[in-house]
């Protein structure tokens, strides 16, 4: 038992460390541990963890290759197997996941592995969520029935189940049934906020395998590169190519991105309701490539571009990030996952920088607080306002620039010195910003002013036909374009910008060239790639200074 113990040890001390000979003990102390079984959940988890770091940064092709070996049996190792349960919300194949998924990836689960998902029976105050919820999902004589039992439980839904339903994918088919639209319904089910367990099962979503191999892998017989690059060197570095992603490498992103959150218990917008004609990768080299897709256009933010999606190093998904751009400013949302802290963050975070610089023409950066830690205890245990302000991100507001100051002051003085969790928190409270011009200070765009006034110019209508045209006599159409020939998105969108163009044309005298501009910019927001928008806006002088961006 000692013995295994010291095995695992001995693996563990130099999993994450490079140099002559150690990639041969690696592949002797593998092929050992294929074999041992381990005492504990967390041994496990710990040699779990250290092969997806070899698969993603081995010094030799043959540790790549060994490291996969031992993941794609992980499932079916006997201490896997004992310790299962202790394990679950791990991602580790063979392993169950419980989490309160939304409706997009709870309709997407249950689709694609019927019968994986059930619901979480023991928090009295979800089934109570869902047993006030369900008349209103059942037709007439299951609701009266439902109404009738003097104090039911979720047991009531094995007696509605049809035979071989689970409970969980019961009441998915009865929300997907609701005679509304998809927003309603997902605001309908994510307010009951039900709690599953996806079961381990044949496919099932896990991390231990999940990849995606759309660049040439790469070995590091150094080591991940820990150093902190300058952002406005390595901005003049592009990426070696930027393609885009085919359908069914679009469809297989999309699908590697959804398991990367459901086996991690998080959720990303994008990811829920992506535009997949908008896929696209940014090949970074040496095994780093950041696979990125837009929104659908019913779902995509009024003004800036939302993109998100994985960082992936050969092929593995280490991070996940999302860029939420306008103009010249992408706002920052960049997370590593906890396997690979530690790494290469730095460097990647870099490499994020010159890619929104080379794709988007993105110059001046923010970070908000969440990601700083208001609201994300991660980031606060993390140190998230540390990691950006090594690289030069500053905050604008004057109590946060004065709690940084005394704090820098503190650490220039005592190196050892540490912000305390209330500090921190305290300094997450205002965005960091960041330009890569260094005579300019970024600042946040005006997006909310011209939303506060595009509420108050829609409020002069008395009805959205009027709102509409005068909106289409401000926004200039390309001549012989009638709205009705257009789209149901491209209306949908014209529409939804109809205050904003009415609040944006009353400022200053807009010329006829700049109005017919700003219309094929709404047509481009609905289009197959918010790249375009972005391009088109650029171009715009007169939007880009209202909006300060």
């Amino acid at each position: 038992m000692k013995r295994r113990s010291r095995r695992l040890a001995a693996f563990l001390r130099i999993a994450r460390r490079y140099g002559a000979g150690l990639a041969t003990r690696k592949l002797d102390l593998m092929a050992a541990l294929a074999r041992t079984r381990l005492r504990t959940a967390g041994e496990v988890r710990a040699l779990h963890e250290a092969l997806c770091f070899l698969d993603a940064y081995p010094d030799h092709p043959q540790v790549r290759r060994e490291a996969r070996r031992l993941l794609r049996a992980f499932r079916a190792r006997a201490d896997l197997q004992r310790h299962r349960d202790a394990l679950a919300g791990s991602g580790i194949a063979g392993t169950d996941t419980p989490f309160r998924f939304f409706w997009p990836t709870a309709r997407w689960i249950s689709r694609r592995w019927p019968g994986a998902l059930v619901l979480e029976r023991d928090d009295p105050d979800h089934a109570r969520a869902i047993l006030e919820a369900l008349p209103q999902l059942l037709g007439p004589a299951e609701a009266e029935w439902l109404r009738a039992q003097p104090a039911p439980t979720l047991a009531v839904l094995d007696r509605l189940r049809p035979e071989g339903v689970t409970d969980a994918d019961y009441l998915i088919w009865l929300a997907a049934a609701m005679p509304c639209d998809e927003s309603l319904r997902e605001a309908f089910f994510d307010r009951m906020d039900p709690p599953f367990i996806l079961r381990s099962g044949r496919g099932t979503p896990e991390r231990t395998t999940a990849r995606l191999p759309l660049v040439a892998p790469a070995h590091r017989p150094d080591g991940p590169d820990r150093m902190r690059p300058e952002l406005r060197v390595e901005a003049r570095r592009p990426p070696q190519r930027i393609q885009r992603l085919r359908t069914g490498e679009a469809r297989a992103l999309l699908r590697l991105a959804r398991i990367s959150m459901i086996t991690r218990e998080r959720d990303v917008a994008v990811f829920q309701y992506p535009d997949l004609r908008d896929a696209f990768l940014v090949d970074d080299g040496a095994g780093l490539a950041f696979a990125m897709m837009g929104t659908e256009p019913c779902r995509r933010a009024l003004l800036p571009a939302l993109y998100a999606g994985l960082t992936l190093q050969n092929g593995v998904p280490v991070g996940y990030v999302q860029l939420d751009v306008l103009g010249r400013h992408a706002a920052i949302s960049f997370n590593t996952f906890e396997t690979f802290r530690g790494s290469e963050a730095a460097r990647v975070f870099a490499r994020l920088i010159a890619m929104a610089h080379h794709v988007f023409d993105c110059e001046d950066f923010s970070v908000e607080p969440y990601q700083l830690g208001e609201g994300n205890q991660e980031g606060i245990e993390s140190g998230a306002w540390w990691f950006y302000q090594r690289f030069g991100f500053r905050p604008r507001a004057r109590a946060a620039r004065r709690l940084a100051a005394r704090e820098i002051a503190r650490r220039t003085a005592r190196p050892s010195y540490r912000s305390s969790g209330r500090v921190l928190l305290e300094l997450a409270k205002s965005h960091l910003f960041y330009s890569l011009d260094p005579r300019r200070s970024a600042r946040l765009p005006r997006s909310d002013v011209w939303l506060a006034r595009a509420v108050a110019e829609s409020r002069r209508f008395p009805d959205a036909a009027a709102r509409r045209s005068a909106a289409g006599k401000a926004a200039a159409r390309r001549p012989g374009v009638r709205l009705e020939r257009l789209g149901p998105a491209t209306r949908s969108m014209l529409d939804r910008w109809s205050g904003l163009v009415l609040a944006l044309t009353r400022s200053g005298r807009w010329s006829a060239a700049e109005r017919r501009a700003l219309g094929r910019i709404i047509i481009a927001k609905a289009g197959a790639a918010e790249r375009d928008f972005q391009r088109l806006l650029l171009a715009h002088r007169r939007l880009r200074r209202l909006l300060d961006c």
